[in-house]
């Protein structure tokens, strides 16, 4: 049976994790179908936490691995969710 997996990923700060997260991202890049960057900005201010919400297309063990690195990163909660088509 295939699954869709929905990623969300919550940065408690954006500016010292930025590199870390754009680097698990990129080597996984192709497993990602969508991608959707979230945080607060208003004209004075720009958050330093952020929300990431991946779609990922490819294998259940690529979509582990992806899921596995990113919990290697201090300041990141990730939650998922699957769905079995």
């Amino acid at each position: 049976m295939k699954e869709i997996w929905i990623l969300g990923i919550r940065i408690t700060d954006r500016v010292k994790k930025v590199s870390d997260v754009q680097h698990i991202l990129t080597k996984f890049g192709c497993s990602i179908r969508t991608r959707l960057g979230l945080h607060e900005v208003k004209d004075d201010f720009c958050s330093r936490s952020g929300m990431i919400i991946l779609e990922l297309t490819g294998t259940r063990d690529e979509f582990v691995k992806l899921e596995n690195e990113l919990l290697k990163v201090d300041g990141l909660e990730v939650k998922k969710m699957v769905f079995d088509v």
